[in-house]
């Protein structure tokens, strides 16, 4: 018994010390933000003498609630008419097909260079929306949209200059967020995306490392896709997979943290699953597929290691699941020896992982933000939610790194902008999942571990076993509740 004793504890502090090697790595990035952006200057390039060609590509899949919305703001975007073509994009099967149709009518009417295209078959998804749509187009740049963006009127006059450098391929504009105060859950969401833009893509940017267009809200330009191999719908996300291609071309990115494009987060704890379930699932796909080849180019060996955190950064997801298994375990041991010196070496991964998350964001949302103290409170959520995802997450995680290929899972939109705008009742839904009862059943395992552990006297781990009872709890007891609608 004993024996095994220390093979679940060696396991376990073997997982807490890659855990915290990508905390590390978290340090590395807001290293490399504060090195590079802070000290660059940021002049926006002269508008170009010649303005190039751009169609505005809408991706849809039964949106009916905000269909409307991103055409017509699309629409009014500041260009040249006779430059500027809207390509609505509808994969739909339900009466989104007819609002999208009627919105592009109303717009030709007047004047508007709008086009609507309908596939009768999602052939490679939103990848195979997007290179229907490239292959009717000869224009030299491509915006991209998706149906719960707001792209603003000024979005090209910020974003065009860019491609006077003829070796630019992408620009990518930072997320902003309509309905960021709607809930807690739509609070820690905005918190999440805007550590990612301002200092994970910004750090990587800055220090030419790759970073990766986010699949909306950026604009391309058409000889890149191309030269890249173009759209390619072998993994769900497709935008990160072309992003890389695209770079390990030689092409140069660009990501605008100061322009901002509005969108809509989503309010449902299971549209949130779906979501997050694609990019993890993604992520390791791509990493699959061209990690290979990036460690065989000549890209710089700084290139090299950040491509492999950012591609492989979801497997802590499948860790976290173990470890969440293995903790009771190795703090009824250590409560048993009373070891002091293994307290020691968990309290400090523990305590390294957790604060470069916490400080991490707490720094994006001072740079971001001149009210950004009263963010800070929704700061600890993060670490639930990020606990309590683990098992949708892990589940994508593994079915990536076993081949196993899945259809995309659209994120239901429900046009949520104000605290008065309500979804419950609204046509689309999400279903709860195969994680649903998986969670159900790590929060007893947890919860009774809790118990076991306070009457052995282990206090000193509670906390980090009561925070991964809370995440588990937090979204399990979400999931309930949103999926009774």
């Amino acid at each position: 018994m004993e024996h095994w004793d220390t093979i679940l504890f060696a396991a376990y502090v073997a997982l807490l010390g890659v855990l915290s090697i990508y905390g590390l790595h978290r340090y590395a990035l807001l290293f490399l933000y504060l090195r590079h952006y802070k000290r660059r200057e940021r002049t926006r390039p002269p508008a170009p003498e010649r303005l190039p060609a751009v169609t505005v590509q809408l991706p849809l899949y039964n949106e009916r609630y905000v269909a409307r919305r991103v055409i017509e703001a699309a629409a009014r975007i500041r260009y040249p008419r006779d430059l500027l073509r809207v390509q609505v994009l509808d994969d739909s099967v339900d009466d989104t097909c007819e609002i999208a149709r009627a919105t592009v009518a109303e717009l030709r009417a007047v004047g508007v260079n709008a086009e609507y295209h309908h596939r009768a078959t999602r052939t490679g998804f939103k990848a195979g929306a997007l290179a229907a749509g490239l292959d009717a187009t000869t224009d030299e740049l491509v915006a991209i949209f998706d149906a719960d963006f707001v792209p603003p009127e000024d979005f090209l006059e910020k974003t065009v200059p860019y491609f006077n450098d003829p070796a630019v391929g992408m620009v990518q504009t930072r997320w902003g967020f309509l309905n960021r105060d709607y809930s807690l859950l739509t609070r820690v969401q905005a918190l999440l995306l805007d550590g990612h833009f301002m200092l994970e893509h910004t750090a990587r940017n800055c220090s030419g490392r790759y970073f990766n267009f986010n699949g909306t809200g950026g604009v391309f330009r058409a000889a890149a896709i191309r030269d890249a191999g173009g759209w390619q719908g072998d993994t769900l996300t497709e935008d990160l997979d072309l992003s890389y291609r695209t770079q390990m071309r030689g092409w140069k990115f660009v990501f605008l943290p100061d322009v901002d494009c509005p969108s809509e987060l989503p309010v449902d704890i299971l549209g949130f699953k779906n979501q997050q379930y694609r990019w993890a699932k993604g992520s390791i796909q791509v990493g699959r597929k061209l990690l290979p080849s990036i460690w065989k180019s000549r890209a710089p060996l700084a290139v090299k290691l950040e491509a492999t955190f950012h591609l492989s950064a979801n497997l802590s997801y499948l860790l976290l699941v173990v470890l969440s298994l293995l903790m009771p375990f190795a703090v009824m041991r250590r409560a048993r020896m009373a070891s002091s010196g293994e307290f020691v070496i968990e309290a400090l991964a523990f305590g390294l992982t957790t604060a470069s998350v916490l400080i991490f964001y707490a720094v994006a949302q001072r740079e971001l933000h001149r009210d950004w103290k009263p963010r800070l409170r929704a700061l600890p959520v993060i670490l639930a939610l990020g606990v309590g995802m683990c098992v949708n997450n892990a589940w994508a995680v593994a079915e990536a790194l076993a081949g196993r290929d899945t259809p995309f899972v659209r994120t239901a939109k429900y046009r949520i902008e104000s605290l008065r705008d309500r979804w419950k009742s609204k046509l689309y839904r999400s279903a709860r999942g195969r994680s649903f009862f998986v969670e159900l059943g790590l929060c007893a395992y947890l919860a009774t571990g809790f118990v076991v552990i306070a009457g052995l006297g282990g206090w000193g781990a509670l906390p980090y076993l009561g925070l991964f009872l809370a995440g588990y709890a937090y979204v399990f007891g979400l999931s309930v509740i949103h999926s009774r609608r």
